[in-house]
């Protein structure tokens, strides 16, 4: 009986519409077209090798079932890869010839699984080499203008580790992770425009997850997805930001694992950002967070206070804002959260500074931050134990660190040492110098004669738990 491969086709498709979304039937089936059958062997016409593999890992049961029941248990599939050009209006097609080891069309002999899967891969659009495309750069956004500290330490060094070296170190992907706010888009950035640089040649692309998200739907909608993975599978650094936003997203990441795997595959960079690691990002197949562990995470942490005082004293230098060092301090210990909050901050000076012809002093500052900073609570440092200690005994800061034996001064100064070992990072040397000059070995006195009178002394313990509430508020 002589069967049409038309129409066998068509009956598949019947059957397969009533068993898959119709965005799916509408994005992976429409497009296929029967070219022959011949021996129960039908081979069928896909646009792109990526293509094939989505059917293979996506839908080969349900492919397998409808045309063994259209022609029989002995039925096979061949795919033809037919990649259309994108570069003419018409959308002529142009089929890949492959030498005959890498043919395009691949026989399945067992089943419908292909016994050489293998195939040339069809990524780059013919006549295309080089790409016009906009990095999505911003151009302040610079290693330059990036202030380094403890925080940071590690990402920035991997950075720039990838911005010399892209798809050639250990870092792929580069997954930076950390809090909102913190600086991760900028050193993502700072790497495109360090490779821009380096490798104009090269295909830079930024975007947020979001962005890429609406770009698959806009293609699912309007059936330009062999486009869509096209373009994407020519870019050289592809640095997505904010990849939590793909939780759930089922299409979007099947997508984006095929297009990662392509462009790891080919030693291209991928770099990724994330408000959490790998390991505790819900709503991500597996299959993907696995990939995401390949190269190197490294997190970005909240800045420390001296990370702060040399972003706000670089900012404020490129702003040609002027400020004291009391002013730079006053923000740095009450601005703590993120760098957005201190850019905000100097922002927020600036124009009341200009607009009410006002100095920038330390009370305007107060005025400002009380109202931008909910919470004022203060990242404490050794001049601010000193400060409240001072306030509490009503003595000056310079009492407190000059020479005498004076009961109350000396006494007062032992509490500031005490308070700054136990609530600050400050090394006993470092204390000590602030603290009057002192070394290490008073300070560690001093704090040992403070530990003793708290078990012994009532009224003293009572004294310094106040002190304590006043330097934790």
């Amino acid at each position: 009986m002589n069967i049409d491969h038309n129409s066998v086709w068509n009956n598949c498709l019947e059957i397969i519409k009533d068993n898959v979304s119709p965005v799916s039937f509408r994005t992976w089936f429409e497009p296929i077209l029967p070219v022959k059958l011949e021996n129960s062997v039908l081979t069928i016409q896909v646009p792109s090798a990526f293509f094939y593999e989505y059917l293979e890992e996506q839908y080969i049961d349900i492919i397998a079932k409808t045309i063994r029941r259209e022609i029989g248990e002995n039925a096979k599939l061949e795919y033809s890869v037919v990649m259309e050009n994108s570069n003419q209006p018409s959308r002529p097609t142009s089929t890949i010839n492959y030498p005959a080891k890498n043919q395009a069309e691949i026989n399945q002999s067992n089943g419908l699984k292909p016994k050489n899967a293998g195939i040339k891969n069809p990524f780059v659009i013919p006549g295309i080499k080089n790409l016009d495309i906009d990095p999505c750069l911003n151009a302040n956004f610079s290693f330059a203008s990036f202030v380094e500290g403890d925080c940071n330490k590690l990402a920035r060094s991997a950075a720039m580790a990838v911005a010399k070296q892209p798809g050639g170190t250990a870092f792929n992907p580069f997954f930076l992770y950390g809090n909102s706010g913190l600086g991760k888009t900028h050193l993502i950035q700072a790497i495109g425009i360090e490779v821009k640089k380096a490798y104009p040649e090269k295909n830079v692309l930024y975007l947020s997850a979001n962005r890429f998200m609406t770009q698959y739907t806009e293609a699912v909608r309007n059936n330009n997805i062999n486009d869509f993975l096209h373009f994407y599978q020519m870019i050289d650094l592809l640095i997505i930001d904010d990849v939590q936003e793909f939780a759930g997203k089922s299409s979007t990441q099947d997508t984006f694992f095929h297009i990662f795997n392509h462009l790891h595959q080919s030693g291209k960079q991928l770099i990724l950002t994330s408000d959490k690691p790998p390991v505790e990002l819900q709503g991500l197949e597996q299959r993907l967070l696995s990939r995401f562990k390949w190269g190197l995470a490294a997190d970005i942490q909240t800045p420390d206070y001296e990370t702060r005082i040399a972003i706000l004293k670089q900012k404020s230098y490129k702003d040609g804002i002027v400020m004291t060092e009391e002013v730079i301090e006053f923000i740095a210990s009450h601005v703590t959260n993120n760098i957005r909050e201190l850019e905000g901050a100097l922002i927020s000076l600036l124009a009341q500074s200009t607009l009410n012809k006002k100095e920038i002093t330390l009370d305007l500052a107060a005025e400002i931050i009380d109202k931008l900073v909910k919470s004022t609570k203060r990242d404490i440092t050794v001049n601010y134990v000193q400060k409240i200690v001072c306030e509490y005994f009503s003595l000056t800061p310079e009492q407190l660190r000059e020479k005498t034996r004076k009961r109350e001064i000396v006494q007062a100064r032992q509490i500031a040492m005490y308070f700054s070992k136990s609530l600050t990072k400050a090394s006993l040397a470092s204390i000590g110098s602030q603290i009057g000059g002192k070394d290490h070995a008073t300070v560690l006195h001093a704090c040992k004669t403070v530990s003793n009178l708290l078990e012994t002394d009532k009224r003293f313990k009572s004294n310094l738990t106040e002190i304590e509430k006043k330097l934790r508020v």
